[in-house]
């Protein structure tokens, strides 16, 4: 098994959390050929992760049928050994049978597994572990299957040299006015549409009441500088200073500026998944229904660099998902002693 398709073709924290399994398949396998099925939007990520050789973009479930046949011609002309579908749909299913890709790996999960040719049972609905340990899971059936010992990966999974972080440092702290002798702690309030964040108020309250002289900058992506922009006015209001960082030169230069940060603080999104593979320190707030728990969604931090808040829990979903619920004086406490050691 030398040409390998892995297919994660979701969002961009999804992606980021399928960083470990190209890590352990590339380290297992180092003469492999790995190509990544994703999104367009996600493309720029995948051609900087180290262990993704080539990448092929995904043209969508949407797309007219003679683009999708020329996907899946693609497809099969790069006579793929195996396929594993790490986000299994019935879309993606067909894909890789149609491609007639010879291994067909995927969890077991409702109407599409009957179009691959080997399945794990996992059970995601139950949530009982990280979204990463679902995707090393497929991986190490496929090395397992193929006999081949399997090589566990370790953090840091997304890195910048040195000097690219010396020179995007230096550009941040004189377009934004921030003291490079000081730490950086960069707060994204925005979801990108993905599970419930915190209100301004909240976040305004939580960034205020981190102790020590440090630097904020406030992430925004696209349709999220509002949002920026209000929280950086709650701050004002409660005496603390902030600068709005809500443009840059693609995802990749995002996450090299992410990668100056001395701790990140977020919901559970992309920006909170992309700083987590770069190891910077993260501070996430997730709601506490099964499917978005801190325990479903958690980043790849290597030990002792994530920190996890939800809502109490609660009978009704719809407290569970009630970000309001999260109270920030009774977050501070905890807060506060463990990310001193980041910001000091």
């Amino acid at each position: 098994m030398k040409n390998i398709l892995v297919v994660r073709n979701d969002k961009i924290g999804d992606f980021m959390l399928a960083w470990p399994s190209f890590a352990m398949l590339k380290a297992s396998l180092p003469e492999c050929r790995i190509t990544a099925l994703v999104p367009n939007y996600t493309v720029a990520l995948a051609k900087a992760c180290p262990w993704i050789d080539e990448v092929i973009v995904d043209t969508g479930k949407d797309a007219d049928k003679l683009t999708q046949q020329s996907l899946v011609s693609k497809i099969k002309k790069a006579k793929f050994d195996a396929s594993i579908n790490l986000f299994s749909t019935t879309y993606n299913a067909l894909l890789v049978w149609k491609a007639r890709i010879p291994y067909r790996l995927a969890p077991a999960t409702k109407f599409a597994q009957i179009f691959y040719n080997r399945r794990i049972k996992q059970k995601r609905s139950q949530s009982a572990k990280p979204e990463f340990e679902y995707n090393l899971d497929l991986i190490r059936a496929f090395l397992t299957d193929i006999g081949q010992s399997v090589v566990e990966p370790k953090a840091p999974y997304f890195s910048f040299s040195l000097d690219a972080l010396a020179r995007q440092k230096e550009k941040l702290a004189q377009t934004y006015k921030l003291n490079k002798a000081l730490p950086w702690l960069f707060v994204h309030a925005g979801s990108g549409g993905s599970a419930n964040n915190l209100s301004i108020e909240q976040y305004a309250d939580l960034v205020a009441g981190i102790d020590g002289d440090i630097e904020v900058v406030l992430t925004a992506g696209p349709g999220e500088e509002e949002k920026a922009e209000q929280l950086k006015l709650a701050l004002e209001i409660r005496g603390k200073g902030s600068a709005v960082y809500d443009k840059n030169e693609g995802l990749i230069d995002f996450s090299c500026s992410i990668a100056c940060a001395s701790a990140f603080i977020a919901g559970s999104t992309g920006p909170l998944h992309i700083a987590a593979a770069l190891d910077v320190p993260t501070v996430g707030f997730f709601p506490s229904k099964r499917s978005a728990t801190p325990l479903r969604w958690k980043p790849i931090n290597s030990d002792g660099r994530h920190l996890a808040f939800c809502p109490p829990q609660a009978q009704e979903k719809s407290s569970q998902e009630d970000m309001s619920r999260i109270n920030v004086s009774s977050v501070l406490p905890t807060l506060n002693p463990w990310v001193a050691d980041f910001l000091n």
